[in-house]
């Protein structure tokens, strides 16, 4: 998929920095996007020391919370992170959590490849939140492709030893009417086939679906659920990590 026209606001970020006497619960527009082809808006947001990425009225990241981010990551990473030359894609940059808790967890012969549509998404991650995560973007194991996941998954052929979806809340898709497609049947035996033997699609929600864990099941992966807390050991909302294994 193309790339298309992002439209950009206020892009020198450290030109703005919040005044001492903004309120505390008042949240500041830092910047502004399309995602590309639907044209849905997606915001950066500054509250003091936080952060949130919001599409419309809907947020899809804050800053202090991604305990199940990091999960996803730990979890995938569990499973195939110790393989040599380990091979993995990341579906939504976000905040940069999942790139980060990868990156911990694998070797240094490993190679992640991260697939971010809106090109507004990476430039924040160089630059007002890269802090958030400790700048994962700079590990020289980082590939950045600023294009639609689905495009990679499709395009893939035993290319991945983990394909890691945090593109939305959950199978039903919020940002892009692209993303259903990877939740399909047709979507998700495209991400087994671009799975390497043995390996695992691994994938993010904010609520539990036992509909896509059946279609999983149809498509002949081997399926887990993972119940994660969204603050991780400090509790927070319940969400639910599926683990589905490549059978070989």
């Amino acid at each position: 998929m193309a790339v298309g026209k992002v439209c950009l606001l206020q892009p020198d970020w450290s030109e703005r920095p919040l005044s001492e006497t903004t309120p505390p619960q008042h949240w500041v527009i830092l910047d502004s996007a399309e995602v590309p082809c639907d044209k849905t808006v997606v915001r950066l947001f500054q509250r003091r020391h936080d952060f949130a990425i919001r599409v419309d009225a809907s947020e899809l990241m804050a800053s202090g919370v991604h305990g199940s981010e990091d999960a996803l990551a730990h979890e995938a990473c569990k499973r195939v992170g110790m393989r040599p030359k380990a091979r993995l894609l990341i579906g939504g940059l976000g905040m940069g959590y999942t790139l980060a808790a990868a990156l911990e967890s694998l070797k240094p012969d490993a190679t992640v490849v991260v697939a971010e549509i809106v090109p507004a998404v990476v430039k924040w991650n160089r630059g007002p939140i890269g802090h958030l995560a400790g700048f994962p973007l700079e590990d020289p194991r980082v590939e950045v492709q600023e294009t639609d996941v689905a495009q990679l998954v499709r395009e893939g052929n035993s290319s991945y030893d983990a394909i890691l979806l945090d593109v939305d809340n959950g199978p039903r898709a919020l940002t892009s009417a692209e993303n259903g497609w990877l939740y399909s049947p047709a979507g998700l035996k495209a991400a087994s086939n671009a799975l390497t033997p043995s390996g695992v699609l691994a994938v993010w929600s904010a609520w539990p679906d036992p509909s896509f864990t059946a279609r999983l099941r149809r498509i002949g992966f081997q399926v887990e659920e993972v119940k994660v807390r969204s603050r991780g050991s400090k509790g927070g909302r319940r969400h639910l990590l599926w683990m589905a294994s490549r059978k070989d």
